[in-house]
This record gives C-alpha cells, sequence and structure tokens, in this order.
C-alpha cells in the first residue's frame, strides 16, 4: 500500500517539484499540496494523509503551529518539516511540537524520500546536520524551545500575531479567521501585553527573530 503524503509550501514551484518527484516513487502517493498552515489543517483533518510534509515558514498559520495543533487533536499523521531554516531553536520547537523528523530542503530529493519512509516507520529522522544540534539541546536537561517566548501565546494569539506581522489589518484577519474586528484587536493587545510591546513594528521584530514569519 502506497504512503499517502500531503504537502505544505507557499512556494509553488518548489512544492509542485517536490510532488513531481514524490509521485515517481512506487510506494508513494501525493494526496493533496497546500499553500498555507490553514489549508494544511484542513486537509489533515479531512483527508487523513498518511505523512504531512510542511515547510516551517508559511502564511497565515506556520508549520510549527500547525504541528501543535494536530499533536493536541491527537491526528494520527506522521509529521515532517522540510525548511531551509538550520537554527537550533526552530528544530527543537518543530520536534517538540510533535514533527516526527526535520529535512534541510539544501539536501538531495533522495532525502527527502528516504525521510518519508522513516517516519511512517515510527521512526525519528533528521538531516545528518541537525543531529548535533538535537543531541546537544537533550545533554543541556531540557529543551531549546522553553526559552523561547511563543508559548506564553495562546493558538489564536501566535496565529493573529504572525498574521499581524505578515501585514494583514485587523478587518482582514477578522474576515479570514470567522472572527469579529473587537476579538481580534483583543487578541492583539493581549499579544502586546504578553510580550510588552507596543508597536506592529516590535511585533514583525519579534516574529522574524523566533521564527513566527518570514
Amino acid at each position: 500500500m502506497s504512503i499517502r503524503v500531503a504537502l505544505a509550501d507557499d512556494h509553488s514551484m518548489m512544492r509542485e517539484g517536490l510532488a513531481a518527484l514524490l509521485q515517481r516513487e512506487s510506494d508513494i502517493e501525493v494526496l493533496a499540496q497546500a499553500r498555507n498552515g490553514m489549508e494544511m489543517l484542513q486537509i489533515a483533518r479531512v483527508q487523513r494523509p498518511d505523512v504531512l510534509v510542511l515547510d516551517i515558514a508559511m502564511p497565515i498559520l506556520n508549520g510549527v503551529e500547525v504541528i501543535r495543533r494536530l499533536s493536541a487533536e491527537s491526528t494520527p499523521c506522521k509529521m515532517l518539516c522540510l525548511s531551509v531554516n538550520d537554527r537550533p531553536a526552530d528544530v527543537m520547537a518543530a520536534l517538540d511540537a510533535g514533527a516526527s523528523g526535520y529535512v534541510l530542503k539544501e539536501n538531495s530529493y533522495d532525502e527527502l524520500a528516504r525521510a518519508i519512509r522513516r517516519v511512517m516507520a515510527n521512526q525519528i529522522f533528521l538531516s545528518g546536520e541537525l543531529i548535533g544540534t538535537v543531541l546537544h539541546a537533550s545533554r543541556q536537561g531540557g529543551t531549546v524551545v522553553e526559552a523561547i517566548r511563543l508559548p506564553q501565546l495562546t493558538a489564536r494569539e501566535r496565529q493573529v500575531a504572525q498574521m499581524l506581522a505578515e501585514g494583514h489589518s485587523t478587518r482582514t484577519i477578522a474576515q479570514m479567521l470567522f472572527l469579529s474586528d473587537k476579538t481580534v484587536a483583543s487578541h492583539r493587545e493581549n499579544t502586546y501585553r504578553k510580550l510588552g510591546i507596543s508597536t506592529i513594528a516590535e511585533l514583525t521584530r519579534y516574529a522574524m527573530r523566533e521564527g513566527l514569519s518570514t
């Protein structure tokens, strides 16, 4: 039986190129593609792929937040990150959120196919360059992500913060998330208070620094 895979990447050429390559594998079927984290959430919940391959930096909802939400819902699919980002904090954030692996985009396509098979077999897969990062973090007696301020925010606050940093207005965010303008404004103010900031510029710098937005 083929491994049913869903791909999420906001760069269409990258996503479609990967899909075409994976379709050549006799044991892998590309079930669906997503342009952002919200689309991937819907695909995971409705179509239930075996493996999700997610970019970390995606609009509207980033890859780590998708992993965190699906893990909280006990979604049975395996989740594999594919990213250009090798920052230790981002790698650990993805693994702590529930990812089964992390592959760097700079590596060969064969590594991604191998990673998909490994996580489907209930194994953890990391690009070789990242193994030292994870071992170092584990030897510190905790996770790198414990020092990151993101966990102070609720899931909705993180999403609103990302969308604000991406340049969406309060009205636009309210329409996209089916919320009232007042609710979005409340999330924004709570986020400012928790992070000790007062402007969109500060929020944008914070989001970029922590990998919440690009």
